[in-house]
């Protein structure tokens, strides 16, 4: 009889240590490195611009304004697209919050100007 009973404490006593054994919680996802969020940021400006050229050839098709213009809006904002792409170029490949507020603010004139 005592030898069920030491197997009964025993099999309890390795049960309640087995259930103290937890499994660390998984490490919380990092976020993204700053490389990953200045191309975030030059990935947002050409987005803008392709938005604002396919505005400008909606215009020009409705006939708002005239196609010499609409070409010259466009130029306008391959200007500004060139000059995003300089700026990565010495970040290696993105943008840094200041360049991208400045060319934000270029392409709220640009937007301005196409009648928005």
């Amino acid at each position: 009889m005592s030898r069920i009973i030491r197997a009964l404490v025993a099999c309890a006593l390795l049960g309640s240590v087995a259930a103290c054994v937890v499994t660390p919680p998984p490490a919380p996802h990092p976020g993204p490195t700053p490389q990953q969020i200045a191309d975030q940021r030059l990935h947002q400006v050409d987005g803008r611009i392709d938005n604002l050229a396919h505005r400008i050839d909606n215009r020009v098709n409705q006939g708002y304004y005239p196609p010499p213009q609409g070409a010259a809006l466009h130029h306008r904002l391959e200007t500004i697209r060139q000059e995003a792409h300089d700026m990565a170029a010495q970040h290696g490949g993105g943008l840094s919050a200041e360049e991208q507020r400045v060319l934000n603010q270029e392409l709220d004139s640009a937007a301005h100007a196409i009648g928005e």
